[in-house]
């Protein structure tokens, strides 16, 4: 089943925006700002251990979404910046980009955040980032032995999106 659209994960994953060592790493959060997940596939230079790692990203995304709420000119009340906003309140952010990497941001409706660092010149991955929930939804999420809340420990999860990921890495 599929979530952002259609009935069924697609047999064939969105096609890579480029190609090369696109892939850094994935985040992902529940609404609570617990790190279900953090994988690496071409490792930047690290600073920090990984709790104090996970800790920063999320406050990163408070911050940005806090702020996109503020600057949107679209909307009347403005509200305070650090006020937490529901998951599809209020203007939202998908990425961004420095010169040395790529950040690509989608929340569910549930408020599971999904993060992606890529190569800077990496397209939009929106459909990835989608395919990638939806992966989580079938394998993780509808597995009886899973605990919401908890690390994702799903081999079959793991090796599918470690497949998806060298197609983009």
């Amino acid at each position: 089943m599929q979530f952002f659209g259609g009935s069924e994960i697609s047999p064939s994953p969105p096609v890579p925006t480029a190609s090369g060592n696109n892939g850094h790493m994935i985040y992902m959060f529940n609404r609570n700002g617990v790190c279900l997940l953090y994988r690496e596939w071409n490792p930047p230079l690290r600073t920090l251990n990984a709790q104090q790692d996970h800790k920063l990203m999320f406050g990163l995304l408070f911050s940005l979404k806090s702020l996109t709420v503020k600057m949107d000119p679209t909307s009347a009340e403005k509200g305070n910046l650090g006020v937490p906003q529901l998951p599809g309140q209020g203007c939202s952010f998908h990425s961004f980009r420095t010169n040395t990497y790529k950040l690509s941001f989608m929340e569910s409706p549930s408020g599971i955040k999904i993060i992606l660092v890529t190569h800077p010149r990496t397209g939009d991955l929106w459909d990835s980032l989608k395919y990638i929930y939806n992966l989580y939804v079938e394998y993780v999420v509808k597995n009886p032995l899973y605990t919401p809340g908890s690390p994702i420990r799903c081999q079959l999860f793991n090796t599918t999106l470690d497949q998806y990921m060298r197609g983009i890495a």
